[in-house]
């Protein structure tokens, strides 16, 4: 990073924002305040301050149940997306407004649930990342870039909480205060780096990038599956998961309020008979009320009925190349390949002072590694990768690297 920049930290005492500079604004929650601030906005100069709040952890589902903006010329605004549920007038006001978001892939889906899609996108987080900062949070960047401190006490709390304490809507508010200045500093940063090109394209590819395809077989992602070996016990854990989820779309909370991953993998292991055997599950004790646990014991139940030919496969049907650590067996010369790969863009991202996810995902370095063109050169790797969906900068960078690598690995002598 840059003298001036790191200067900050070292030079003087951070400042702790404690109160919006034009005060708390009132929470929108009506078509009449709704359209007062999309004319206000549309009227607003430069970009626009963006964020969400979600209720993780407390509701079904990823919602926003705050959005904060704040822009030149029309100061900070607080809605309330479930009251005013649709906000794409808001969106096509903003429409040529480039959106300043910090961490834009956890806000952008639940943005796009109420009609609001950037065009124009600057990800304070992912620059952050891009010019090296060791720590990427909105509060640690906020103080090491402009020397202010952010409180965040109120992270986690449960926003969909009506009405919102005056406590959480400041905490809110100050987190689009000073968003634009972090984004203008990050920017001269990456710029003073060579870096900024790359940032670019990142953010243009993030706005651009469609909405994610609902995951296939999303019960597979329950904590401690690794332990379930047997195909009829993956069975119990989706019946159990599915049933979960049911419910904790119904009653609108957080699946893990309903039943634990913990305790679906415990039953799946154990597979009781009855509900007094349940009973005895960690997760399912004497506080689980009887009709919930013979909703557990029903989905067991189905899992033991599945014909022994519909039951799960033991791993989960993916497109691509194999876990890693099956290389060696399957493809040792593939092994070697992803090895000397892995170390090489390891050692470019350090050169370069940046994540080496970021610099290139470990996916499109895994399937140009199980699967190089038949001449690995630059040239015909920058085509595979670009053809995988690497950015242009990424390419230019990574395939050279990875040509080496790979010739690297076809010179080595076999593994004992």
């Amino acid at each position: 990073m840059t003298e001036a920049i790191d200067a900050i930290a070292v030079e003087t005492q951070p400042v702790p924002l404690l109160e919006p500079r034009d005060g708390l604004p009132p929470v929108v929650a009506d078509e009449t305040a709704l359209a007062a601030v999309v004319a206000a906005f549309a009227a607003g100069t430069g970009p626009v301050a963006v964020d969400a709040e979600r209720a993780s952890g407390y509701r079904y589902g990823q919602r926003a149940y705050l959005i904060q903006l704040r822009r030149a010329g029309a100061g900070t605004a607080l809605i309330d997306p479930a009251a005013c549920t649709d906000l794409s007038a808001l969106g096509e006001a903003l429409a040529d407004a480039e959106w300043v978001v910090h961490a834009a892939t956890q806000d952008l889906p639940c943005l796009a649930e109420v009609g609001m899609r950037p065009r124009q996108l600057f990800d304070t987080e992912l620059a952050g990342r891009i010019a090296g900062f060791p720590r990427v949070g909105l509060g640690p960047m906020t103080e090491s870039v402009l020397g202010y401190t952010l409180a965040k006490e109120h992270s986690a709390v449960d926003w969909s909480t009506r009405p919102l304490p005056e406590p959480w809507l400041r905490y809110a508010a100050l987190d689009v205060e000073v968003l634009v200045e972090l984004r203008d500093a990050l920017e001269q940063e990456l710029d003073g780096q060579g870096k900024l090109g790359w940032a670019l394209e990142e953010f243009a590819a993030i706005a651009a990038a469609p909405r994610a395809t609902p995951r296939v077989d999303p019960w597979r992602r329950t904590s401690g599956l690794h332990k379930v070996r047997r195909r009829r016990q993956l069975a119990a854990v989706r019946e159990l998961w599915q049933a979960r989820d049911k419910i904790a779309q119904e009653r609108d909370v957080s699946p893990g309020r309903v039943l634990s991953d913990a305790a679906i993998v415990s039953a799946a292991l154990a597979m009781p008979l009855n509900v007094p055997a349940l009973q005895a599950v960690q997760g399912f004790g004497p506080r689980v009320h009887r009709r919930q646990l013979e909703q557990w014991m029903a989905a067991l139940e189905r899992a033991r009925a599945i014909p022994e030919a519909q039951l799960p496969p033991a791993t989960a049907p993916h497109e691509g190349p194999p876990p890693p650590r099956a290389w060696a067996e399957k493809d040792p010369v593939a092994a070697a390949r992803l090895s000397a790969a892995r170390a090489a863009v390891t050692e470019l991202a350090e050169q370069h002072h940046l994540p080496a996810e970021n610099l290139i995902t470990p996916e499109l370095v895994r399937r140009v590694s199980w699967e190089p063109p038949a001449q690995a050169t630059a040239a015909t790797i920058a085509g595979a990768l670009r053809t995988l969906g690497a950015r242009r900068w990424q390419v230019e960078l990574v395939a050279p690297v990875l040509a080496t690598a790979f010739e690297t690995a076809a010179a080595a002598p076999p593994s004992e």
